[in-house]
């Protein structure tokens, strides 16, 4: 589906709020156990956390580059590193559950959110990262999704081949929305009994600034997406595939999104400054910052990793008291 009409720029201002330098953040997650912000800077190495009521800010420096986060139900953490899906108790390094695509080299892991299922959803991509942390060229499209359960079982959802995945939207426990930033597009999905996906179905391609990256959902049923790579905005998608906002950004790159707060009603934006020159950064300095919004729209609770609490048996438990 392609833009349908674009309804309402928005006029409100994007607050720097902790200057991060980040090369590349992403994965923004809402921990509202802590009240704080939990993120990742893939080509930096580390992980932080921020808690805007109080500033306080936390850094954990890895040896490897995480490139996702999700909050566990026990405490934890799950994080993608690479080539594993890691659990992390927040000190020391992620420990290695489980390789992904160890037949396939080339590939990492890119963009990963637990589902309402409790699962984490990961997706791969061709690897586009040098040792010395400058860009590759030449991405092939050899990434695909997976579905990672509390179990161990890893299960890849799709035959379907990808970029760059970004995005994991869950507009329903059975609908899934996601991204190939290379293609400049978002898909929707039907989710099977069994967690496997339905054809491909377009949802929205074409946006003229950028491309998606990360994604969060508003309790309007509103997708959230950053356009990164020179998009410098947020747009809002409609459950129909049309944009009906765009929110102007201090920041060329985007990356992701989350809404925060004890109202969850804040939407915070991560950013990158990856491959930026110099004398861009002299000039703008915010780049890689962390931002935040007050759109008047509130988000949605976070899932928590193994946290996967159906209807059906939330029912039978509050009958059973």
């Amino acid at each position: 589906m392609t833009v349908k009409f674009l309804r309402r720029r928005l006029g409100v201002s994007a607050e720097l709020i902790f200057q991060a330098a980040d090369t590349v953040g992403e994965s923004i997650v809402w921990d509202d156990r802590r009240d704080r912000l939990v993120w990742v800077d893939i080509i930096g190495r580390r992980i932080q956390a921020f808690t805007p009521q109080t500033r306080h800010h936390q850094l954990w420096r890895l040896s490897g580059r995480p490139t996702s986060i999700g909050l566990g139900a026990d405490g934890s953490a799950i994080v993608g590193m690479e080539r594993h899906i890691c659990r992390w108790d927040w000190i020391g390094e992620p420990a290695p559950l489980l390789e992904v695509e160890p037949l396939l080299p080339s590939n990492r892991l890119n963009e990963g959110v637990v589902g309402p299922d409790g699962a984490f959803w990961v997706g791969t991509m061709q690897n586009n990262i040098a040792a010395d942390d400058s860009a590759l060229d030449g991405l092939a499209a050899t990434g695909r999704l997976y579905r990672y359960t509390a179990d161990g079982r890893l299960q890849q959802v799709s035959d379907d081949t990808f970029g760059i995945t970004n995005t994991f939207v869950f507009p329903s426990r059975n609908r899934l929305v996601t991204a190939d930033t290379t293609k400049n597009a978002l898909y929707g999905y039907e989710i099977g009994a069994d967690g496997t996906l339905g054809p491909q179905q377009p949802f929205q391609q074409r946006f003229a600034r950028g491309a998606p990256d990360g994604s969060c959902l508003d309790a309007e049923g509103g997708i959230w997406t950053a356009r990164v790579a020179g998009g410098a905005c947020l747009t809002r998608t409609l459950p129909d595939g049309s944009i009906d906002r765009i929110v102007e950004l201090p920041c060329s790159w985007p990356t992701s999104c989350c809404f925060g707060g004890r109202e969850l009603s804040t939407l915070y934006v991560t950013s990158a400054r990856f491959t930026m020159t110099a004398e861009h950064l002299l000039a703008r300095p915010q780049e890689g910052g962390l931002f935040a919004l007050e759109l008047g729209v509130k988000g949605m609770p976070v899932a928590r990793f193994g946290a996967n609490v159906t209807h059906q048996s939330r029912r039978r438990r509050l009958s059973t008291g």
